[in-house]
């Protein structure tokens, strides 16, 4: 993705996160996995799967009911999206 892109992205994420009153540290520290992951998943076992797949992981971190801090959050999005990373594996191996 292009630097412009990028910039745009980051930008739209910050302004969604301002309306959904989100910490914006939450989604600069977890995106990049978060893209990664989203390519697996839709390189994998099913493009049109992979953005809702991240919706999932976001999901299951806020229905854990702990406050939304961004040290917790980070580290909550991360081992989930490792967990579907896992996933992701075992079925693209068989």
């Amino acid at each position: 993705m292009s630097d412009e892109r990028m910039a745009q992205m980051h930008e739209w994420l910050r302004d969604v996160c301002d309306e959904l009153g989100l910490d914006p540290a939450i989604v600069e520290s977890t995106a990049e996995q978060l893209l990664a992951l989203v390519g697996q998943v839709a390189h994998g076992p099913t493009r049109p799967g992979a953005p809702l797949t991240a919706f999932l992981v976001g999901l299951s971190v806020g229905a854990a009911g702990r406050e939304l801090d961004a040290g917790s959050t980070v580290r909550d999005v991360t081992e989930r999206a490792e967990a579907v990373e896992r996933l992701v594996a075992s079925r693209t191996a068989r």
